[in-house]
């Protein structure tokens, strides 16, 4: 007799290794994913509610699939839909209840098919991802959310939009043709390289590790390997992750601390994975062809894998690979890379040098490797007091529990290191041991004035907050230059509205008013508004808009909103949850009332979820203590902040621009209907 916990064990095992195939099969016979996947968990549930009496089946996947293709026919019948050939399948399936699995080449194909589809263009890169875990990896909604720290839900969601999306789009389950062949293979790698990544190095949460994540990105690049086998990208980021996997146990300490690559103990390196690794690279040479990005980066890592000791890496060779890789693929983040690789074979000075020439990059504003690699630099280079100052903003940036403890220490050890002459003060954050004269206590200062309303607090907040982030909260105020106020504006708003643009002008003009500092303005000229009127988003494109169910219930309350009220973004996105009349469809906002209709008071209940405080639209996670938001601006029952204006616009141009013909994606402005 079949215990109930074996049994659950049994199916959960038969699933991740079956689910892949069984979907895709089924995918192939009624040619929709969300169906074929409906059809395979029916099969689970006879599997849950037969075998406790019958027994496990020698051949449970070949149940599995038996079961689900027999239901699956009988879907076809009933929708009037079934050709000949199905009708032959059906009388197959009708004589063979248990039948043998699918040719090899023929379940192949499928899953192949099944990964183009999972991973295609059309889907948002978060919906990818959670498809391509969800069918070809066999991972529960659950699992993936625990996995990227997200809730349940959210998953849910965007499964069940990317399944929406490709109905809607009529993704044939075929293997694209050789002319688009690059490109969709392209995206099936960048899949599972950001799953990996995201076990490696993990973006957010106390662990620096995900094994897990890992484990997954692992098993479908080895499965791609062998459903590809000529393919020299695929066996190129199967080393890849091969040999990065293999120092997973060195780059961690005893309290889970981060090892830098170059202090690790390698001996604690897997030398099974890194064998795997090189025989991975061998099988992409093998392959032919140019390089391609994944085969130059894994060549990289055989570099590093080769070297007996951190010290006789060749760091040259790395460097050089590093060009190579900068010109096929030309990003922030890669030549970020090479410079590090520069540093460690020309010197600090060399590295230095072009990472300072990084530091306009709009894309890298946020990204808390820049400042974490220029303060290592710096530090090497016995520039202490700047390399404390970059350690620290780099810990206010990470995401990451155990990345941000590694870049306090790191501070730690700068300021040990200044001579006593020097000004050693320095906290984790800004009120712990920060000197008064620091922006980040100066801009606290300026913002704590009573004489300051709610809503002028949040707009001079947002100007400030992005010059700490860009310079961060330790700079001396006096040190402070208008050079480099004018480089954070040309950075995060030298392409914004003359609006934009002179609103936080407006904000740095009050702030070195207030802080005897009247010069950090100098070079940042009022612009003049010459924009005609913004058009409204087309009758068609919001119908469009309000079918995407997908999307999380506040952006889309949000949307409404805007729509319906006719209201400016600003009031909207100020209103709080007290200033709510959800009977009359209405709440008073500065005096003035804004009134909403039914599609909007259909979201509103869903989006406050019981909450009867705070502001009614907030922002995804609650923040760190260096960016900690002012009362009125945080919500005391979930202590997540207000949404910002400029996360609302980027999520809303995201969203839009499979509806924008100029393929820009619209601006919340345009949701006012047209008068």
């Amino acid at each position: 007799m079949v215990t109930t916990t074996d049994l659950h064990r049994t199916v959960d095992a038969v699933w991740k290794l079956e689910s892949a195939r069984i979907v895709a099969g089924l995918a192939r016979m009624v040619h929709d994913i969300g169906l074929a996947e409906e059809l395979a968990q029916d099969a689970l549930v006879a599997a849950l509610e037969q075998w406790p009496a019958s027994g496990i089946p020698g051949s449970p996947g070949a149940w599995l699939m038996a079961v689900a293709k027999r239901r699956a026919v009988d879907h076809l019948r009933r929708s009037q839909r079934l050709d000949r050939r199905h009708a032959q399948l059906a009388h197959e399936q009708g004589q063979q209840p248990e039948p043998e699995a699918p040719e090899p080449e023929t379940a192949q194909d499928d899953i192949l098919r099944l990964m183009f589809i999972s991973c295609h263009p059309v889907l948002a890169t978060e919906a990818r991802v959670a498809l391509t875990l969800r069918v070809i990896g066999g991972l529960t909604a659950a699992e993936i959310a625990r996995a990227f720290l997200v809730s349940e839900q959210r998953i849910v969601e965007r499964i069940a939009g990317a399944k929406r999306r490709l109905a809607q789009e009529r993704v044939p389950f075929a293997l694209p043709d050789a002319s688009e062949l690059a490109a969709r293979l392209s995206s099936v790698l960048e899949v599972i390289y950001l799953v990996f990544n995201e076990g490696y190095a993990a973006t957010s949460g106390d662990d620096l590790i995900r094994p897990g994540l890992c484990h997954e990105a692992l098993r479908l690049g080895r499965l791609l390997a062998g459903l590809a086998p000529g393919e020299a990208e695929v066996h190129g980021l199967v080393a890849l992750m091969e040999i990065q996997a293999s120092r997973s146990a060195a780059r961690t300490g005893p309290s889970g601390e981060p090892v830098q690559l170059t202090e690790q103990n390698r001996g604690r390196w897997d030398q099974l994975l890194i064998r795997r690794g090189f025989s991975a690279m061998l099988r992409a040479r093998e392959a032919g062809g140019p390089a391609g990005p994944y085969v130059l980066q894994a060549a990289i890592a055989v570099c590093h894998a080769q070297a007996p000791t951190a010290r006789q890496t060749d760091w040259p060779r790395i460097a050089s690979l590093y060009a190579a890789l900068a010109r096929l693929l030309p990003t922030p983040v890669v030549a970020l890379n090479r410079a590090v690789a520069v540093g460690m074979a020309y010197g600090p000075q060399a590295g230095l040098a072009m990472v300072e020439e990084l530091t306009t990059d709009p894309a890298l504003q946020d990204y808390h490797l820049l400042p974490g690699v220029r303060a290592d630099l710096l530090f090497r280079l016995d520039r202490f007091e700047e390399a404390r100052r970059e350690f620290l903003r780099a810990a206010a940036l990470t995401g990451n529990a155990a990345e941000r403890a590694f870049l306090h220490r790191r501070a730690d050890e700068a300021r040990d290191l200044l001579p006593a002459a020097e000004p050693q003060g320095a906290g984790p954050a800004v009120g712990i041991g920060v000197p008064a004269d620091t922006l980040g206590r100066a801009a606290e200062d300026f913002l704590g004035r009573e004489d300051l309303d709610a809503a002028t607090v949040r707009s001079y907040g947002q100007t400030l907050r992005r010059l700490r982030r860009s310079l961060g909260d330790q700079v001396p105020l006096t040190a402070l230059t208008a050079e480099q106020v004018a480089g954070v504006f040309s950075t995060a708003w030298g392409t914004a509205a003359a609006p934009t643009w002179n609103r936080h002008r407006s904000a740095i003009r009050s702030f070195g008013s207030w802080a005897s500092r009247p010069d950090l303005a100098v070079g940042l000229d009022r612009r003049t508004d010459v924009r005609s009127p913004t058009p409204a988003i087309g009758v068609v494109e919001l119908a469009a808009l309000w079918d995407r169910t997908d999307l999380p219930v506040r952006e889309r309350t949000l949307w409404r909103l805007l729509h319906e009220s006719a209201a400016t973004v600003t009031a909207v996105l100020s209103l709080d949850v007290e200033q709510l009349d959800l009977d009359d469809r209405r709440a008073r906002v500065g005096g003035v009332w804004l009134n909403w209709r039914s599609g909007a008071a259909r979201l509103l209940p869903e989006l406050l979820a019981g909450r009867t405080r705070g502001p009614l639209f907030l922002a995804d996670r609650r923040p760190g203590p260096a960016r900690m938001p002012s009362d009125a601006d945080r919500c005391p029952e979930t202590g997540r902040g207000r949404l910002s204006y400029e996360r609302a616009e980027y999520l809303f141009k995201q969203a839009t621009k499979p509806l924008d013909p100029t393929g820009h994606g619209y601006t919340l402005r345009q949701l006012r209907p047209r008068r």
